[in-house]
């Protein structure tokens, strides 16, 4: 008999406290990088017992993202870490953001082998969704209707570049690898960012495709959650790296369908309504949004502009209003009105008649904004890895009844896998020692 049949159930959460409107629900990861572990964080901020599988011996690659930290420089400060410190004694800083919250289970995924098998399925066996992102995981011996076998209200989230070819698609495309970069430029978001030619397309800095995708991954899990609950039947969730970027480009594929046109890259000007534009400042820029007559109204007669020489509908609100001869007069008075001021003195005018603006804001503005501190945006904990207190930023969004928690900092590789073992999925001590030194579960292999 397989040993997952002989098991109980462990209700979550058996291993961390209980918080937020998640609690309950346990997610087991096998992905790396950003986007599967993202999704699963955000679901572990508001509750969720998220068990973040790494292989032993090498973990996620996110824990060796530059810049990697240290504190071994004998006074404990942070520095950077020399390629030589020991990995023990050092870890990423996009580690130490996005890992909170989470177990790590060192744990090889080679199905092949029976012990890890049935290691693997007396885990699925706990847990409402499994998330992953390694895309060949049949390769590995893994399939959905075996898991759906040992789970029937398992919820299965594949995230990857091109889609799983159960969902349709050319199988050549959806077999192919893919990192956010390429998410971007494959699904028409770099195309249309950046400056018009001769400049090439822009890239959106920060991994933008793989958070969008982590946003949709972990909605749709919701979702295939919920429902569940309900209906006591699990699904399969397949998000595309390059879908999520084309679901956001707003009305590109209207625009292409209905008139044939292809958008085209603007810059930084919104190019379909001003005022909306980047400008210079004595000091050095600000970003205005105007749309909709009466708050381009506002926005003009607060810069002294004459809204009689500039109609809205003539030089505001429409493609061919910007590109107009008079609308491009608009776009270099609003420029001239910018340079003759600093951008703090730009902003406090704008805002005096509710005009939307900003300024491009670096970290350490944030970091040191009343407003982000009012609002509880950054918090602090223990990074596990290095036993130190770290601050990075909190939550999105805020809950009113059901807070979130950062309850532990990232977690040091295979930190939990025995507790895991031992509490979720039902082994005894004696098991668990049987397994080590094996490569099956060991943090470190020899």
């Amino acid at each position: 008999m397989e040993r997952w049949k002989a098991i109980e159930r462990v209700p979550a959460p058996a291993i961390i406290p209980s918080y937020g409107p998640l609690t309950g629900m346990r997610v087991l990861l096998t992905g790396s990088i950003v986007a599967a572990p993202f999704a699963a964080s955000m679901l572990a901020d508001y509750g969720a017992e998220v068990i973040h599988v790494e292989r032993p011996g090498v973990g996620d690659p996110y824990r060796g993202q530059s810049p990697v930290i240290t504190t071994g420089n004998g006074n404990g400060e942070f520095v950077l870490a020399e390629a030589d410190t020991p990995e023990a004694d050092k870890i990423s800083a996009a580690w130490i953001q996005e890992a909170r919250n989470k177990l790590s289970l060192t744990l090889e995924l080679n199905m092949r082998i029976p012990e890890i098998k049935e290691i693997f399925l007396s885990l699925i066996k706990n847990c409402d969704v499994w998330m992953e992102n390694m895309v060949w995981v049949e390769k590995l011996g893994i399939t959905d209707e075996m898991l759906f076998e040992v789970n029937p209200k398992l919820v299965i989230a594949h995230l990857s570049g091109f889609g799983r070819p159960q969902f349709g698609g050319v199988p050549e495309e959806c077999d192919r690898p893919s990192y956010d970069p390429v998410g971007q430029a494959e699904g028409g978001w770099m195309y249309i960012n950046g400056f018009p030619e001769p400049s090439p397309p822009g890239y959106g800095a920060s991994f933008i495709n793989d958070y969008i995708s982590a946003v949709f991954c972990a909605n749709g899990v919701m979702m295939g959650y919920i429902n569940a609950q309900k209906t006591g039947q699990g699904q399969v969730v397949d998000v595309a790296q390059i879908e999520c970027m084309s679901k956001c480009l707003n009305d590109t594929f209207v625009n292409y369908f209905t008139l044939g046109r292809v958008k085209e890259r603007a810059g930084n000007r919104v190019p379909v309504f001003q005022p909306a534009n980047l400008y210079k400042t004595k000091d050095g820029y600000v970003y205005i949004g105007a749309f909709g007559p009466f708050v381009y109204k506002r926005a003009l007669r607060t810069m002294d502009i004459d809204v009689e020489k500039y109609p809205h509908d003539k030089a505001g609100a429409s493609r061919e209003a910007l590109d107009s001869k008079l609308g491009r007069e608009l776009d270099s008075d609003i420029a001239k009105w910018m340079r003759s001021r600093t951008s703090e003195e730009c902003l406090a005018t704008l805002r005096t008649k509710k005009v939307p603006c900003g300024i491009p804001r670096t970290a350490r503005d944030l970091a040191h904004s009343e407003h982000y501190q009012r609002r509880g945006n950054f918090v602090q904990y223990e990074d596990q890895t290095l036993g130190k207190t770290v601050t990075a930023f909190g939550f999105v969004p805020k809950m009113s009844h059901t807070p979130p928690l950062v309850w532990r900092g990232s977690p040091r590789l295979g930190q939990d896998t025995d507790m895991i073992l031992r509490k979720i999925a039902g082994y005894s001590k004696a098991e668990i020692e049987m397994f080590k030194g094996r490569g099956f579960v060991d943090p470190m292999l020899n």
